[in-house]
């Protein structure tokens, strides 16, 4: 298996085309950002789950257990910190 979805790497490829292409701009659905939104929130839940339960709060050990790659760990670790959403001190 894979490293998994980097949502980091997702978001900045779309980013990108819409950028690039009047044409994509013109038929993107904006209910795509919304779902996007709705997953990384879903990831976040899971992530604030895993941190109560007192579990591996490592990016190695978030990307095994919701099947996202090391990046998109690490990137989803610092956000919620920062936001204090989970604690630091397990990151």
């Amino acid at each position: 298996m894979g490293e998994g979805v980097d949502p980091t790497q997702m978001c900045q490829t779309l980013v990108n085309k819409v950028a690039q292409s009047k044409q994509l701009s013109a038929i993107t659905d904006p209910d795509l950002l919304v779902l996007f939104e709705d997953w990384l929130e879903e990831l976040e839940k899971e992530i604030q789950m895993i941190d109560k339960a007192g579990s591996r709060m490592d990016e190695q050990g978030i990307s095994d257990k919701l099947g996202i790659s090391r990046m998109g760990a690490r990137f989803l670790l610092s956000k919620m910190s920062r936001e204090g959403k989970i604690s630091s001190s397990q990151k």
